[in-house]
């Protein structure tokens, strides 16, 4: 089934791609790296952009613009656990006996595999824009995979000072896409796209995921904004009415969409002072279906390799051995809220000349399929990047980054936290290069659980291209 589908996107992407072709030999202009009219850069042009800039439109013809990211990573990092002793096995038809828990994945400071995006960008007519990114490679999917496509309307081709004048302060963008919920998404690390995250890694409990839907923003005065947006609630789109995989679904009750919504003011004070405080929303209230992926939308994986991560699973002497696809989220927790999910993110952005403070507060709230209660999970964080030297190329930053969850599996909350510190330099605006040293520790799992007692530590350099 997995095979089947990431083969069909594959030739879904292919297929656009060729079908295309005529339409960009139309186009009056093919371009590298650069900036389409409300587009978010690819390049160092893009950090601190969170939603695509209103800008005064004008158009010449089609244009068609061809964007990348690749990071290279090398990591020097190491692993504890205190889990230790045996436990009971029970082989089908057999007898029980004791088989010591696996240990930790056996790891050595080395180059990881690079990752790498492509990005299209097609300008279509006047104030709108099609976006198709696709991940070329990356820990989770090796092969090519796409992410997603939307299309934004910054004006709408019907005639009439009505539809102007609504298009003045209103985007709509439609499509299989990155939903805007929290303002974090728009600093974290994309597969190979990594040039707007100061640091290696994204947080602890990674808010991110693409679904099929529209968002309809409002760009108000003296900053002000909002959006309001709906989708299918689901990663991938499906028209079944009961979850196949479980007898427990109710028939009827197989999907519900998911309603977002996010308010701020993003304001530039003076020439120096910059605020913008951001809240958002996201529920869904599905009791069945695939299954919500809010907390475990990403296809492409961590940037931490294989920390806290079993060497092998099943028993000696044939376990099956660990791998970087199948274990493509170190570091990373997620609730494990795959039904009736709320969540609500708060952010604050602080830029004065060349220092930068961001911070996040989340809450969420829901459960698995087969648990009959919600459960509570929370997370904060903070970072401050200071930024300076020519065009402000060079940084240093520090984050602190920490989540409280409650488990299905036992009654106490377990706690995570990390503090990393960076560096990096933009050696031109579309190459950087950065490196981090992290510490995170495991608090309070049970001693079953490999994260008990766990800890890891060290330092991930990467190379990183963007256009």
């Amino acid at each position: 089934m997995k095979t089947t589908l990431k083969t069909n996107l594959t030739k879904a992407a292919v297929a656009l791609l060729i079908a295309g072709t005529p339409a960009l030999v139309k186009a009056q202009q093919v371009t590298v790296g650069e900036r389409l009219q409300n587009m978010r850069a690819y390049d160092k042009g893009g950090l601190n952009v969170f939603e695509a800039p209103k800008e005064e439109t004008s158009f010449d013809g089609m244009k068609f613009n061809i964007g990348a990211g690749f990071t290279q990573g090398y990591q020097s990092l190491k692993h504890e656990t205190d889990r230790t002793g045996t436990y009971t096995y029970t082989p089908a038809g057999g007898v029980a006996r004791q088989e010591p828990y696996a240990p930790l994945y056996h790891m050595s400071p080395g180059f990881n595999n690079a990752s790498a995006n492509l990005m299209f960008d097609a300008l279509l007519a006047d104030g709108i824009r099609l976006n198709l990114t696709t991940y070329l490679s990356s820990r989770h999917h090796n092969e090519t995979w796409v992410k997603a496509g939307y299309i934004q309307f910054d004006k709408l081709p019907f005639k009439g000072q009505l539809w102007d004048d609504l298009m003045k302060f209103t985007t709509i963008k439609v499509g299989h896409m990155e939903i805007n919920y929290g303002d974090a998404h728009f600093r974290r690390s994309d597969g190979g796209h990594t040039n707007y995250n100061p640091f290696a890694e994204n947080y602890i409990m990674d808010a991110f995921t693409t679904e099929i839907g529209a968002e309809i923003y409002l760009h108000g005065k003296n900053g002000l904004f909002g959006m309001v947006g709906a989708t299918g609630g689901t990663i991938r789109g499906t028209v079944d009415s009961t979850n196949a995989q479980t007898s427990l679904a109710p028939a009827g009750i197989s999907k519900m969409p998911s309603l977002l919504g996010k308010v701020g003011i993003d304001k530039q004070i003076d020439q120096d002072l910059r605020l913008r405080f951001a809240a958002s929303v996201y529920h869904n209230n599905a009791v069945a279906a695939a299954g919500n992926t809010l907390y475990g939308g990403d296809r492409t994986g961590s940037n931490y390799f294989m920390v806290m991560e079993a060497a092998y699973t099943g028993v000696q002497p044939a376990p099956t051995a660990s791998t970087y696809a199948n274990n493509a989220f170190s570091g990373r927790f997620n609730p494990g809220f795959s039904r009736k999910i709320t969540a609500a993110q708060f952010n604050a952005f602080i830029k004065y000349t060349g220092l930068e403070v961001f911070g996040t507060y989340e809450v969420a709230k829901g459960r698995s399929l087969t648990e009959t209660s919600k459960r509570d999970a929370s997370q904060y964080a903070i970072d401050a990047v200071y930024r300076f030297g020519k065009d402000e190329n060079l940084f240093v930053g520090a984050r602190y980054n920490a989540v409280k969850s409650e488990l299905a599996t036992q009654t106490p909350e377990v706690k995570i936290d990390r503090t990393a510190f960076a560096a990096g330099w933009f050696i031109t605006k579309n190459i950087l290069l950065k490196g981090e040293y992290v510490t995170q520790k495991y608090k309070d799992f049970a001693p079953n659980d490999i994260r008990y007692g766990g800890k890891f530590d060290g330092f991930v350099i990467q190379a990183a291209v963007g256009f």
